[in-house]
């Protein structure tokens, strides 16, 4: 009887040892997954904000010698809900549709047109679809667009 009992109790003692190893595991890989997911998106975040300085700089460079007020930047203000990765891939697409602006004369460009670019046009990611609505177009030295994102059903 002793022995039955002292192996009951050596097999309960591995059990929950390998048990306790197994549930560490898991809520280690969850802290260190969710770490670097949030990595991940800083980095995209930077890559990007690189990708859009260095389009700037090179298009400032050409026009240096001119004096006539030229487009120096864009900014794109989201009035979204949603997935922080899905933002910044819409703000990358935005931008890209506006960079060959930069560089340009301010009053040769046309507003009307601008906002055409984008205005109601639907974007797909990761089998999502966003629709896009232009709020408001601001032109200076710095285009500011204003968008309203819908995910479309």
């Amino acid at each position: 009887m002793a022995k039955v009992r002292s192996s009951k109790y050596i097999v309960c003692l591995f059990t929950g040892f390998i048990s306790g190893i197994l549930m560490g595991i898991a809520v280690f890989t969850t802290l260190v997954s969710y770490r670097i997911d949030e990595y991940h998106k800083t980095i995209i975040s930077l890559e990007n904000t690189i990708e859009d300085r260095d389009a700037k700089l090179e298009k400032l460079e050409q026009t240096i010698s001119d004096t006539n007020m030229i487009l120096k930047d864009i900014e794109i203000k989201l009035n979204f809900n949603g997935d922080e990765m899905d933002r910044i891939d819409i703000e990358k697409s935005i931008k890209e549709k506006y960079n060959t602006l930069i560089g340009k004369e301010v009053k040769s460009i046309d507003t009307d047109i601008l906002s055409e670019v984008i205005d109601k046009r639907i974007f797909k990611i990761e089998k999502k679809e966003y629709k896009l609505k232009v709020e408001k177009l601001i032109l200076t030295e710095i285009l500011k667009i204003y968008v309203n994102v819908e995910l479309k059903e």
